[in-house]
């Protein structure tokens, strides 16, 4: 187990939170990330704080029930991230590449999105990730 953690990039001190797999569907390709999904009020404000790596195929889904206005920070985050606000239909609303880490700079979704996708900085452009393409799991439904 603690392996498979380390290969994903995930600590072992974030091992209860809940693990699943999510698709990133663009006009050309999908790609399958594993997310850590938050599900306290607790598991939201702590984030990636503190991690000193992500995997390239890793992240983590912070939803939001009912969709809103998200906003995000960097606080206590060593590593530069990807950060996807995505519309209750599963549609990527936003992209804000490159966060600054450390920074205490709002990161505002600039409209209701039903939850935030990290990501490692640099994965969206590597993907080819595109404000439109779509976010397939669960939580957006079909």
């Amino acid at each position: 187990m603690l392996c498979c953690m380390l290969a994903t990039g995930i600590s072992t001190a974030d091992a209860k939170m809940r693990r699943e797999t999510l698709t990133l569907v663009t006009s050309t390709f999908e790609h399958i990330i594993n997310v850590e999904v938050t599900s306290t009020p607790e598991e939201k404000a702590m984030g990636l704080m503190f991690r000193t790596s992500l995997a390239d195929d890793a992240g983590m889904l912070f939803p939001y029930a009912p969709p809103q206005e998200a906003t995000m920070w960097m606080r206590n985050t060593y590593i530069s991230l990807d950060m996807l606000f995505i519309r209750a239909d599963g549609v990527i609303h936003r992209i804000e590449t490159n966060t600054e880490p450390f920074s205490e700079r709002v990161i505002a979704s600039r409209g209701t999105v039903a939850a935030v996708l990290e990501l490692k900085a640099g994965s969206a452009v590597k993907l080819g990730l595109k404000p439109g393409d779509r976010v397939r799991h669960p939580l957006f439904g079909k």
